[in-house]
């Protein structure tokens, strides 16, 4: 199977939602251009709190669409941007990405996997009961996160539904993701 881009999002004000797009500008060492989550420090809020000059890892966030239909088996409808990531994705396995990962997406870009997106309370606030099916507990006890990956934009270009994704994987040994 080819990994594809399903579909492209952004917002350029705070919403757990992002529009979907014909086509989104990814800008090196920034983000999406025009989205509110691009810059080079944070911009997440619970981030900024914290530490508002620390470097954004959270530049660009994918989610695997088999992830909608693995939800939608537990009767949860979902569509691409409804939690939020900039690029959807289908035929690529993103959590088993190691760090350092980077994936060239369509002509031109480049995105660095940082790591996991830590699901939120938001997301039990936009469906209930959501929360539970993309955090939980693996058989080993240990939490597993499904909300998908962070990234930081490498090289910039446009990016637009049907575009291709090739993976590069790090030289290794290889980390295993983690929260960002």
């Amino acid at each position: 199977m080819t990994a594809t881009v399903t579909a492209v999002s952004s917002n350029g004000v705070y919403s757990f939602t992002k529009p979907n797009r014909d086509s989104i500008r990814l800008l090196a060492g920034l983000g999406v251009e025009g989205d509110v989550h691009a810059g080079v420090t944070v911009k997440h809020r619970s981030r900024v709190a914290q530490d508002p000059s620390q470097l954004n890892l959270r530049q660009v966030h994918l989610i695997h669409e088999e992830l909608f239909t693995e939800v939608g088996e537990k009767g949860f409808d979902v569509a691409p941007g409804e939690l939020g990531e900039n690029i959807t994705t289908s035929g690529i396995h993103l959590l088993g990405l190691p760090v350092g990962t980077r994936l060239h997406i369509g002509g031109q870009a480049v995105v660095e996997v940082t790591g996991l997106r830590n699901p939120c309370r938001q997301i039990e606030d936009f469906r209930a009961g959501l929360l539970k099916q993309v955090v939980g507990r693996g058989e080993d006890g240990k939490v597993v996160r499904k909300a998908g990956v962070m990234a930081v934009v490498v090289e910039g270009g446009e990016v637009r539904p049907g575009d291709a994704i090739r993976a590069e994987l790090p030289a290794g040994p290889h980390r295993a993701l983690d929260v960002v």
